[in-house]
C-alpha cells in the first residue's frame, strides 16, 4: 500500500422520527434544515433530503467562475442520457479523436445534480473539465432521486439501487463510445458514492480501477451524530441549531443503525429522507471495505484533512486498516482540503460552502497521474 501526503498550500424510550403526513413533515423541517448543513449539502452519506427539491437550499445560487479548463480548445461536453428512464448527464471528451481513458463520476448522497452542485461550487464539473485537459474523458449524471423522485418506492428502495444500476449504465454508455478506450474505464465515487464504488467495480469486472474521494466507512447514524456534535462546538447560529437538534438526531441514529429495531418496523414505514427500513438495512449489511479488498482493480483513495463529514480518523483509517497488505492501493491526503476538495483554512464549518471555489489542481493532477500509471502498466 502506497500512502503519500501532499503538503501544498494547501436505545431511547422515545421512538425516532417517522414521516406520517403533513404534521410529521412540518415537525421534521427544522431537523432537516440542520441535517442539510451536516450531510446533504456536502453529500456526506446521510439521506436526509432525498426527496427534497434541492439539496442546496439556503446557499447562494450564483455559480463560481467557470474553471479555466472549460475554455481549453477542443474539449467537448455532450448531453447524454444515463440509465432507464434516462438521467440527465454529460459526456466530456478531450480534444482529439482518442480513444481516451474515461471515468464514471458517482455522486454522494442526496438528490444531487450531475455537477454535485453545492451553493456556488460544482466539484464534478471541475473534475470533468480538469481531466479533459489531461486527455481523460468523463461521464457524470444527475441522481435518480433528483430526476425521478416519484419513482422511489420506500418499501423496496435500497442503497445499492441508489448507486449501482445507474453507474453500471454509465459504464455501458462509455463502452459504446468510439472515442473511449473500453479497457480503460474507471469508477470515481465521492462520499457515499465512494462507499459504493467498490461494489460497482465488482459488478463490472472490466473496470480498470477505482477512485475513492472522501469515501464514507462509518455507519450513517453514527456519522450524523458525530457531525452534529462537532457543529455544536461552533460559535453562532450553527452551534446553537446543532445543540438544539442533537437529541432528535441521536434518536434517529439509534434506529437507523440498529438492524433489530429496523426489522421490527413495518416495511411501509417512511423514515428519515422518505425511505423505508430496507434502505438502512441494506446499508448495514454491505461491507464496503471487504468489498474493496476482494476486487482485483487498483485503488486510489483521496482524503481532505479538513473534512469533518468524512474524516481521517472515522473513515480513511477504517479503509486503510481493512486494506492493509492489499496490493495496488494508493492513498493521498490533502491537508487543506474539505469534503468537496476545496482548499481552506481554520476550523471547517458548513459556511465554507458559501464561498465559491474549485477542486484543487493537485487533486485533479493526482487523479490524472494515477490513471496514466494504470494505463501504462496495462500496456506493459
Amino acid at each position: 500500500m502506497s500512502r503519500s501526503r501532499l503538503r501544498h498550500p494547501v436505545p431511547p424510550k422515545r421512538r425516532p422520527w417517522r414521516r406520517a403526513g403533513r404534521r410529521a413533515g412540518r415537525r421534521a423541517a427544522p431537523l432537516l434544515a440542520v441535517l442539510g448543513l451536516i450531510a446533504v449539502v456536502a453529500g456526506c452519506g446521510s439521506p436526509a433530503a432525498y426527496l427534497s427539491p434541492s439539496p442546496t437550499t439556503g446557499f447562494p445560487s450564483s455559480p463560481a467562475a467557470t474553471p479555466a479548463a472549460s475554455a481549453a480548445a477542443g474539449v467537448r461536453q455532450i448531453p447524454v442520457g444515463v440509465g432507464t428512464p434516462p438521467l440527465k448527464g454529460t459526456l466530456t471528451l478531450p480534444a482529439g479523436k482518442g480513444p481516451f481513458p474515461a471515468v464514471v463520476l458517482v455522486s454522494g448522497s442526496g438528490p444531487g445534480d450531475q455537477d454535485e452542485t453545492v451553493g456556488p461550487n460544482k466539484p464534478f464539473l471541475d473534475i470533468a473539465l480538469g481531466l479533459a485537459t489531461r486527455g481523460i474523458a468523463t461521464v457524470r449524471y444527475d441522481k435518480r432521486t433528483r430526476d425521478y423522485p416519484q419513482s422511489i418506492e420506500p418499501q423496496t428502495f435500497t442503497m445499492t439501487q441508489e448507486y449501482v444500476p445507474d453507474a453500471l449504465a454509465a459504464i455501458s454508455l462509455l463502452e459504446r463510445q468510439p472515442a473511449v478506450d473500453p479497457r480503460l474505464i474507471f469508477v470515481l465515487g465521492h462520499s457515499q458514492g465512494g462507499t459504493y464504488a467498490p461494489l460497482i467495480a465488482k459488478q463490472a469486472p472490466a473496470v480498470a480501477g477505482v477512485i475513492l474521494l472522501a469515501a464514507g466507512a462509518e455507519p450513517l447514524g453514527a456519522a450524523m451524530v458525530r457531525q452534529l456534535r462537532y457543529l455544536a462546538t461552533l460559535p453562532g447560529t450553527t452551534g446553537l441549531q446543532a445543540k438544539a437538534q442533537l437529541p432528535e438526531v441521536e434518536r434517529i441514529a439509534a434506529l437507523i443503525d440498529n438492524p433489530a429495531a429496523l426489522r421490527k418496523e413495518s416495511p411501509g414505514t417512511v423514515l428519515l429522507g422518505g425511505v423505508g427500513p430496507i434502505y438502512f438495512l441494506s446499508g448495514l449489511s454491505y461491507d464496503e471495505v471487504a468489498t474493496a479488498r476482494s476486487i482485483p482493480q487498483p485503488l486510489l483513495l483521496l482524503q481532505g484533512d479538513r473534512d469533518y463529514q468524512v474524516t481521517v480518523a472515522n473513515d480513511l483509517d477504517v479503509w486503510l486498516q481493512g486494506l492493509m497488505g492489499r496490493k495496488g492501493v494508493t492513498v493521498v491526503q490533502f491537508p487543506k482540503a474539505d469534503h468537496l476538495f476545496l482548499d481552506g483554512s481554520g476550523a471547517p464549518t458548513p459556511l465554507q460552502y458559501h464561498k465559491p471555489g474549485h477542486v484543487g489542481r493537485k487533486v485533479i493532477g493526482t487523479i490524472g497521474s494515477w490513471i496514466d500509471r494504470v494505463k501504462n502498466a496495462s500496456v506493459d
